[in-house]
């Protein structure tokens, strides 16, 4: 990646919706090496997909919960399990595995309370493998991004 395609990613990341014309004089290259480049970038991967970035609270979803998650047994059948589980399922919209106190780190998305207590239940009291898990609620986000610091 040069310059050029460095410009054209932090565009694109600001606003996906930009048109090549708009990404041409931005970059100060042809639309024609616009498109190229940028074929170029989702074909190696680096542009992974372009999606609509939605405000939970007008699609109906009211609490965001940042949960830690600590399993039971270090068994890769029971680990490899858990992490389908967490991928698959559609309220869990950010999930990590990380060095330190817990296993898992996850974001959780639930229209209200009694939802993400019914998610608890679905999906840690009815899995023996959950040792424990801590939720924080988020009373405000200050800042919520996909943009990276390229």
């Amino acid at each position: 990646m040069d310059a050029i395609d460095i410009t054209l990613l932090s565009a694109l990341q600001k606003n996906a919706k930009t048109s090549i014309q708009e990404l041409s004089e931005y970059s100060g290259t042809s639309t024609a090496s616009v498109q190229r480049r940028l074929k170029a970038l989702r074909d190696a991967g680096v542009i992974q997909k372009e999606v609509a970035v939605l405000n939970p609270k007008k699609v109906g979803l009211g609490i965001t919960a940042v949960v830690a998650v600590e399993l039971e047994r270090d068994r890769l059948d029971q680990i490899d399990a858990f992490k389908r589980k967490a991928r698959e399922d559609r309220q869990v919209t950010h999930f990590y595995c990380i060095a330190g106190d817990a296993d898992f780190m996850m974001i959780v998305m639930a229209k209200d309370i009694e939802d993400y207590e019914a998610f608890t239940h679905r999906f840690f009291f009815a899995d023996k493998n959950v040792r424990k898990f801590r939720t924080s609620i988020v009373v405000s986000t200050e800042k919520a991004t996909l943009e990276l610091p390229i």
